[in-house]
């Protein structure tokens, strides 16, 4: 007992909760002294989760598949602007009730039903901290190159079968050494980190753009007179392109209320959200596609992720002192990019996650610690092996993300009219209006499996070759839209026939009520006993 209650995750000076089953620190609606978000950094939020190197490469890499530029770039910006509402809508119980999506599926899928959605993003999560983990090493293998050359030309010492080589393996474990030390800043503290990351991105982004188009003579490069060449149709191309935008930034909707339970006061994400998300994200997704445009007419092939970019740069130059300064200072922003969406998309919420898989032992930073384990172990080099396979993963997260983001929008602000018993949502017996059948609900699996099956013939087909009918490839290419829309209707329809049970019931969260009437009752009983 002694060794369990000193593995147990520390509680606040004079807390009004205590660490179970269903509770801790990190779980309960964040108290006001924990409130210290504004406007200003949830711009900083969706300048970091917009500007970064996932937005330029998946503007970038629609080139790759088949789109012109100008397709490409309208892609991105109807991507974007249905992400930043996305955002608006599932952040909105966050800023009303304070808590987060790994609570929020308790009263959508029961109080252990809830762990079905949790470990599905914990999945996700896993995998996308991988890839950008990788991302974030070849970007640290490319900054101490720019530093020491000799490392840019290492020899490999790891076997083919490995599919990374050594000194790309080396940046990787240097970034997730530093990433793990992020890892220890709490969230309501993390708005000047971002604000510094952003300036080191924003110098990268501008400095590659100004350099390219100095190459090409201030023009915009060969891929804006290109015709369109996808093979399945351009308007086909351009949708799997804006879902394939969506799957990308699908599991940072379905959690926004991770972060914006942090508001300071209501409706301070609101605006940051509907605004900077898009502005962001296509501004960088622009940058992208004109310096990979730009870049075509300098090294003859389309290279479309910047570490790469950079590394071309010091190589054209010959490892000048010149060129390798600006390959350090460029890629500098980098590796901080790769630092803060790790730990806006991933690290808080997955640490949130697992903290609902065992409150007593992880907290958000413990979580946040697995999650670097796992990420490094699940060989994250060979799911970006190439373009169009990283186009598909990004897609194939939606497969799963989407019908979940449906089910929490149908239930939250229509079937429920944002009315929440939020003492319930932490009481896990029969007591509680969400343990609906032995702790699960039954509703929800419908919406869920009839927003997944259309879509896993075509995702299935995309991973391994498989021939399927034409129609199962361009549902799967409209992911996000079907399942969210499909599971969207279905919850309704379902909970139509079968309504949850106290609809419209809502209380706040009083730590501890619930016990000390009970205690009330219970000497009230012994009172009786003693009088008779």
């Amino acid at each position: 007992m002694g060794l369990a209650e000193w593995l147990q995750v520390p509680i606040d000076d004079n807390a009004a909760y205590k660490n179970d089953v269903w509770t801790n620190r990190d779980l309960i609606p964040i108290p006001e002294d924990r409130r210290t978000w504004d406007i200003l950094g949830y711009l900083g939020y969706w300048v970091v989760g917009g500007a970064c190197i996932s937005a330029w490469t998946t503007g970038s890499t629609m080139l790759s598949y088949g789109l012109n530029a100008q397709e490409a770039i309208g892609a991105v910006v109807v991507g974007s602007v249905v992400t930043g509402l996305l955002a608006v809508s599932c952040g909105w119980m966050g800023e009303r009730h304070k808590i987060g999506f790994t609570v929020s599926s308790r009263f959508i899928w029961g109080m252990r039903g809830s762990y079905f959605p949790v470990l599905c993003r914990i999945f996700t999560a896993c995998c996308w901290t991988g890839i950008q983990g990788y991302w974030g090493g070849q970007a640290t293998r490319v900054l101490i190159g720019a530093i020491i050359p000799g490392f840019a030309h290492m020899k490999n010492t790891l076997p083919e079968s490995a599919g990374i080589t050594t000194n790309d393996l080396i940046g990787m474990l240097i970034w997730y050494a530093v990433f793990a030390l992020t890892i220890s800043i709490p969230p309501e503290r993390m708005q000047r980190p971002f604000f510094l990351t952003f300036v080191l991105f924003a110098g990268t982004a501008f400095g590659m753009l100004a350099w390219a188009v100095a190459q090409t003579g201030g023009s915009a490069g060969p891929l804006f007179h290109t015709r369109s060449a996808a093979p399945q149709g351009r308007g086909w191309a351009f949708m799997f392109g804006v879902t394939s935008l969506l799957g990308s930034w699908g599991a940072g909707t379905l959690g926004q209320s991770d972060w914006t339970r942090y508001a300071r006061r209501p409706r301070a994400p609101t605006l940051s959200q509907v605004l900077a998300a898009p502005l962001t994200i296509t501004l960088t997704a622009l940058i992208g596609i004109v310096v990979t445009s730009c870049g075509q007419a300098v090294f003859g092939e389309v290279i479309w992720n910047p570490i790469y970019m950079l590394a071309a740069i010091q190589e054209h130059y010959g490892s000048s002192p010149r060129a390798r300064a600006g390959v350090f200072f460029a890629s500098l922003g980098l590796v901080a990019s790769q630092l803060a969406i790790n730990t806006v998309l991933n690290s808080v919420s997955t640490g949130m996650d697992m903290a609902g898989l065992a409150p007593r032992y992880i907290n958000i930073r413990r979580g946040g610690y697995v999650l670097c384990v796992v990420g490094l172990a699940i060989n994250p080099w060979r799911l970006v092996g190439t373009a169009n396979k990283f186009l598909t993963v990004l897609s194939g997260f939606g497969v799963f993300l989407a019908p979940m983001t449906g089910i929490l929008l149908a239930e939250y602000l229509v079937v429920r009219k944002q009315k929440l018993r939020m003492s319930h949502l932490y009481r896990g017996d029969s007591g509680s209006i969400y343990w609906y059948w032995h702790g699960f609900n039954p509703r929800v699996v419908v919406p869920w499996l009839m927003g997944v099956w259309p879509l896993m013939p075509g995702f299935v087909a995309g991973v391994n070759g498989a021939r399927v009918a034409a129609g199962w490839t361009r549902l799967f290419n409209l992911t996000f839209a079907v399942g969210l829309a499909v599971s969207f209707v279905c919850t309704l329809l379902v909970d139509w026939a079968f309504p949850p049970p106290h609809l419209g019931e809502e209380d706040e969260y009083h730590p501890f009520v619930e016990e000390q009437e009970e205690g009330e009752e219970k000497k009230g009983v012994e009172v009786e006993e003693i009088v008779v």
